[in-house]
């Protein structure tokens, strides 16, 4: 019994950014843009999502901040639902994993607080463009 809670804690410290050279590339083009603004405290990204368009499961090591500007998305968060509209926002604690879909197109704005250093020095695999 004590086994199996051990795997889940580790494959939930090691998940972490996405590195979109591995997602299936049905699944990201050409459903998937990204602008990447990098400042020394803040990283802004802004998505365009196509209806249907799935980020798989992953986590993030700061903080993370999403969104809607238009369109709706659906998180799964620990197995719960969560949708999001034009207008409406989510704060996603460090470190949990979560995935979204597009329920239809959708521009999004996520916001990290502070940036990573590797997303400063551009040498970052964590949504690549």
């Amino acid at each position: 019994m004590g086994d199996t809670a051990e795997p889940e804690t580790l494959s939930r410290s090691r998940m972490q950014h996405l590195d979109w050279n591995r997602v299936p590339i049905e699944q990201v083009n050409p459903l998937f843009d990204r602008q990447l603004i990098v400042g020394e405290h803040i990283m802004v990204a802004r998505l365009v999502l196509r209806k249907g368009c799935v980020v798989p499961l992953h986590s993030h090591f700061n903080e993370q901040v999403s969104n809607v500007v238009s369109g709706a998305l659906r998180f799964t968060i620990e197995g719960e639902e969560i949708i999001l509209r034009a207008g409406e926002y989510l704060c996603i604690p460090p470190n949990l994993p979560h995935t979204a879909t597009a329920i239809e197109d959708t521009i999004a704005i996520d916001t990290f607080s502070p940036p990573r250093a590797d997303w400063v020095n551009k040498t970052d695999q964590y949504l690549r463009t």
